[in-house]
């Protein structure tokens, strides 16, 4: 089998907070965004091209290691989720994931920012059975400011895949001075209620355990130095709430 350590930086089991019941999560090589808080800095090289004809053997290798789980699978509803980075940066090796897992019947999960082309996005994401959509902020320097890409593309793809009819949930990163203001909740609740139905929303408080990843790899690790407190944490959950949405703390 090709090598996946070029496209695929890693592969986690027993996930239980990258969508329903017990997952495989497959982590994609390479991200559009450069969030202040990033948790996977490994992703942030780009993807090796693949060479021709190397296709098949990498997905039937991927699925050989997601079906090592489908016990787990099976007694708790869950499956594998495509993570990174952003699995859309490789759509091709996305969208051949996918379609193999539907054939085998494995429920799938694509965990992305929306930072890509539409074509792109209207490609795989029907193709998956739920889609983890992040949110993090609409105003659009702010956005660019925490992230280092406007919000733009992100906002008018989350409305496009509302009009796909995908199913999907939300996802907010609560970042203690990133993502956590009043004024930045109430825009992203305005936008939502306007733009779309989904009222399912995942609030995933910051963590510092990725800050040895950066130390290995002699990146800067992020300023934040602690999780956002229990306080500020149900504030915000309260604010959603408030609005009608079905809140979850973590994944």
């Amino acid at each position: 089998m090709t090598n996946y350590s070029p496209y695929i930086f890693r592969i986690q089991r027993y996930s239980i907070h990258d969508g329903p019941g017990i997952r495989t999560t497959l982590f994609f090589q390479g991200c559009p965004l450069r969030c202040r808080w990033c948790h996977n800095p490994e992703s942030h090289g780009r993807p090796e091209r693949l060479p021709e004809g190397e296709m098949p053997g990498l997905v039937a290798g991927l699925v050989r290691e997601i079906e090592k789980d489908l016990i787990y699978y099976d007694d708790s509803g869950g499956g594998v989720t495509f993570s990174g980075g952003e699995p859309l940066c490789q759509p091709d090796l996305l969208a051949a994931l996918l379609a193999a897992c539907r054939e085998r019947e494995i429920h799938t999960c694509l965990d992305t920012s929306g930072d890509a082309p539409a074509a792109v996005l209207e490609r795989t994401a029907p193709a998956a059975d739920l889609v983890l959509y992040d949110i993090k902020a609409v105003d659009v320097r702010l956005h660019e400011r925490i992230t280092g890409k406007p919000s733009d593309r992100i906002l008018e793809n989350l409305v496009r895949l509302e009009g796909l009819g995908v199913p999907y949930r939300l996802r907010f990163p609560l970042i203690p001075g990133y993502t956590d203001s009043g004024e930045n909740i109430s825009e992203i609740l305005d936008f939502l209620v306007a733009h779309t139905t989904c009222r399912d929303i995942h609030i995933l408080p910051y963590h510092n355990t990725a800050e040895a990843k950066y130390r290995q790899l002699n990146m800067t690790p992020p300023r934040i130095t602690t999780p956002p407190e229990p306080a500020a944490i149900e504030a915000a959950a309260r604010r959603f709430r408030d609005c009608g949405f079905k809140v979850t703390i973590g994944g």
